[in-house]
């Protein structure tokens, strides 16, 4: 085991670089059931911050069990709860930095892992407690580099950070605040000052003896190594961290080690020893990706019935098995007759039908299991976005229409250097909070319909972008769901968005056509236009909203098409069948 850092960072570690794959002796970890009667009594008893501690440890436990999980997230805003209850600030937002450093693990929660390690940095800046200051800005420096472009200021601020490591003596922050910064200059294809802050944060993470850190070190030095094309030494590197890394079962790490030792072989021709690091890189991906998947009571329902599909086709396997020795004695034995021959090659015939439509059967099981995952997963995030805009707007906005009234109501008791900025800003910050709870949840889409919540939504970026939008349809547009109005204009919001980001076009055309049988949409702009690497002819695949509409859309059952030059522009085009989304049918069959 490495050196203790702190005992929020062997937390870190464990979770985020060991997970759930970490040897635990049973001895050393109370069992769940137990913790919860400890917090039951200690609750009882009103003892908070026992308590509060005591959730931490539960929090730690079903992390063990079930990796990324609800129940683990649960366990921390109980311990929230009752560190508020104490009024212990400290403990508060320690368990802030422990969901913050949580929520990093998935992508789309970076956004509230920052937010809640800003909240921590800002306490504990507010209090001078500096060594968490270090550890926040640390956290928050780690989301940043994985986002692209890298940040111009990223480096800056890590350096920062590094001295303040140095004025307040904190050694272990230091070395991962150098291996950051080295990471940071390698995706910014910087080998030689990369192969500067490897060898100093190698440095201190050997004489702290933190073997997650050195077997990082020498990963980011293989890279390095691979860069400079030194592949022998970079194969010498990947093999140090590959020992360390495979003692502490760092799946992760192994993984990519892997897959930088296949291709250094690959260059080195060695396509022997590069075949099997492959194989290697292929079995820690499978491992880490499903060691790493959300676990929550829906999708262990899927899962479970999954399994119980792969049974029933064993069993049917088994009993495939059998029947063929049945079918080779009857040969022997029916061989002479021609009616026995006829009668074996009907039963071998059916057997085929019978496996055949079992095989199918299972198949399609499958897909259904499959798209009810995927619609927990859409109904999850627009349930979650119309909770945070209800609370928008019935919260915050009305608290703050509340102050404008009172601060109007009593204007001619403040001065005038002080009215007109104040009234100036509850303004600005009335507006923002209505901005923000349209977006996540449109006024116009839930009280009008799709048509006009997209003339709204085109209405208003005209008003803050120098490009040209413009909306036509044609057809009457019968009264759709709910689940697909939502969806068809988060696609066209999201192509929006990356037209306006990306294209530089002049103008930007949708169109919307209606018909009896289909729905068809199709974004076109003036703009750079592009090629996409694809899975598939003309449709991209790398991109977290590429991939939100493709699944939107397969979910609707229809079919999306990019067409992009250089000289034309971009066009998408979305084919909807219209039984899948008007109210009088049902959304799976």
């Amino acid at each position: 085991m490495p050196m203790p850092l702190t005992a929020t960072i062997v937390r870190l570690l464990l979770f985020f670089l060991l997970g759930p794959l970490v040897a635990v002796v049973a001895a050393e970890v109370p069992p769940i059931e137990k913790v919860k009667r400890e917090i039951k009594q200690l609750q009882a008893d009103k003892k908070y911050v026992e308590a509060a501690k005591a959730y931490e440890q539960l929090s730690w436990l079903y992390h063990q069990r079930y990796g990324y999980n609800k129940y683990t997230m649960d366990a921390y805003f109980n311990g929230l709860k009752n560190y508020s209850m104490a009024g212990d600030s400290l403990g508060y937002y320690n368990v802030h930095i422990l969901i913050g450093n949580y929520y990093n693990q998935d992508y789309f929660m970076q956004t509230y892992a920052e937010k809640y390690l800003k909240q921590a940095l800002a306490y504990f800046a507010r209090t001078h407690n500096y060594p968490k200051v270090i550890e926040c800005r640390l956290g928050i420096a780690n989301i940043e580099e994985k986002k692209a472009p890298v940040s111009k200021t990223l480096i800056a601020q890590l350096r920062a950070t590094e001295k303040m490591c140095i004025l307040y003596k904190q050694p272990n922050f230091q070395a991962y605040a150098l291996n950051l910064l080295a990471d940071t200059y390698l995706r910014s294809k910087n080998p030689d000052s990369a192969q500067y802050f490897i060898s100093r944060s190698l440095v201190l993470s050997k004489q702290l003896n933190v073997n997650w850190l050195i077997a990082l070190n020498y990963f980011y030095a293989g890279i390095v190594n691979q860069f400079k094309n030194q592949h022998r030494l970079a194969i010498y590197n990947y093999q140090k961290s590959y020992a360390l890394a495979e003692a502490e079962k760092n799946l992760s790490t192994l993984r990519e080690l892997s897959r930088h030792m296949a291709d250094s072989y690959s260059y080195l021709n060695d396509y022997e020893n590069a075949y099997k690091i492959s194989l290697k890189s292929l079995a820690f991906t499978n491992q880490f990706y499903y060691s790493q998947q959300t676990k929550s009571i829906r999708l262990q329902e899927l899962d479970s019935q999954i399994k119980t599909l792969a049974v029933e086709k064993q069993l049917a396997e088994e009993q495939s098995s059998h029947q063929r020795i049945i079918n080779t004695v009857l040969i022997g034995i029916l061989f002479i007759s021609a009616l026995g021959v006829f009668a074996l090659f009907f039963l071998r015939r059916q057997q085929k039908l019978i496996a055949h439509q079992q095989a199918v059967i299972s198949q399609q099981q499958i897909r259904q299991l499959e798209l009810k995952s995927l619609q927990a997963m859409i109904e999850g995030q627009e349930g979650e976005r119309s909770r945070i805009a209800r609370d928008l707007h019935d919260g915050l906005g009305i608290q703050l229409s509340r102050i404008k009234l009172f601060v109007e109501a009593h204007q001619d008791q403040l001065p005038l250097s002080v009215k007109d900025p104040l009234n100036q800003f509850l303004d600005e910050a009335c507006t923002e909070t209505r901005l923000i709870s349209n977006n996540l949840r449109p006024y116009a889409l839930s009280t009008f319909g799709l048509l006009p919540a997209l003339e709204d939504l085109i209405q208003k970026l005209n008003l803050v972008n120098e490009t040209s939008l413009v909306l036509e349809h044609y057809g009457d547009m019968p009264d759709l769901l709910d689940e697909a109005s939502v969806m068809l204009y988060r696609v066209v919001q999201e192509l929006l968005n990356n037209a306006l980001k990306h294209a530089h076009a002049h103008t930007v055309n949708v169109q919307i056509v209606v018909n009896d049988e289909a729905l068809l949409v199709s974004v076109d702009d003036d703009g750079r236009g592009g090629t996409f690497p694809d899975d598939a002819p003309g449709a991209p695949s790398k991109g977290n909203g590429i991939s939100n509409i493709k699944s939107r859309i397969a979910y609707l059952g229809g079919q999306v098409m990019w067409q992009s030059t250089r000289e034309t522009g971009t066009s998408v085009m979305i084919s909807l069948p219209m039984q899948k989304l008007v109210k009088t049918s049902p959304m799976l069959a």
